[in-house]
């Protein structure tokens, strides 16, 4: 059986999932599955549960957005077509409280909901119909690049990795950013681009090199670095649609420009 066949292809062969359980889950990492076809969930469920995380399931917007406030999983997979809260309010209510990262399940060809989705802050997307092992290697990505974030303790100054420019401050380890002292609410997404970006100053990248280099996927979807490349600039530029830090350089990308004098 292919990746394309499996999605279709396996049934449910248990109830679903419920907290609880092992005596790992405190440190097993926690997924929040999204979507109004059970198949789907299921299916999506148990690779990732094969991959050794902790896996609550939602059919609606509702008690996806309870569960979020209830259990704060690691990530979301949320489906954008759901039933009364639809897939786009649950990602902009997520953003609103948090940085939590959202992987969207998006209908083949549905290019406006996927730019919309990425606009109200989601990380990234998968189109259906779906691998379930790609989608499961999307989720460890994401994982990896957020753990840093939970990581507690003082460090010795010695240790802080920092990128600075002019007022705008990065810190690698923590992944955290600073405008003019101000702390920047960054999703997973935007901190690797603009930490990226800041360790590249002033050379310039197609979207296709950024969606490599940063998401580590080539989807060839250039929208997803637009979308993200816009909502960095809404955060750390004084005018947006004037950018002195992240330019467009015509015909083929962007490129960051570090402060000058």
């Amino acid at each position: 059986m292919d990746d394309g066949q499996d999605l279709a292809a396996e049934r449910p062969t248990q109830p679903c999932h419920h907290p609880g359980g092992g005596a790992d889950t405190a440190t097993r990492r926690r997924v929040l599955v999204v979507d109004d076809d059970v198949t789907v969930r299921d299916v999506v469920r148990r690779y990732l549960e094969r991959a050794g995380m902790r896996v609550f399931l939602a059919g609606d917007g509702e008690t996806a957005l309870r569960i979020v406030a209830a259990e704060q999983p690691d990530l979301v997979v949320l489906d954008l077509m759901l039933p009364g809260v639809d897939g786009i309010e649950v990602c902009a209510r997520i953003r609103r409280d948090s940085a939590l990262p959202v992987l969207m399940l998006t209908a083949l060809g549905e290019e406006h909901d996927r730019v919309l989705g990425l606009e109200v802050g989601a990380d990234d997307y998968v189109t259906k119909p779906f691998s379930p092992r790609e989608l499961t290697l999307r989720v460890l990505s994401i994982l990896r690049r957020t753990e840093a974030q939970h990581v507690t303790g003082p460090r010795p100054p010695a240790a802080v990795r920092r990128l600075v420019d002019g007022d705008l401050s990065v810190d690698l380890d923590a992944r955290r950013g600073e405008l003019a002292g101000r702390d920047l609410t960054l999703t997973t997404r935007e901190f690797d681009l603009l930490a990226f970006l800041l360790q590249n100053p002033d050379t310039a990248f197609t979207r296709t090199q950024l969606l490599d280099r940063v998401w580590g996927w080539n989807f060839g979807d250039h929208s997803t670095v637009t979308v993200h490349v816009r909502r960095l600039r809404e955060k750390i530029e004084p005018t947006p649609t004037k950018p002195r830090r992240i330019v467009t350089v015509w015909g083929v990308g962007y490129r960051y420009e570090e402060a000058r004098g």
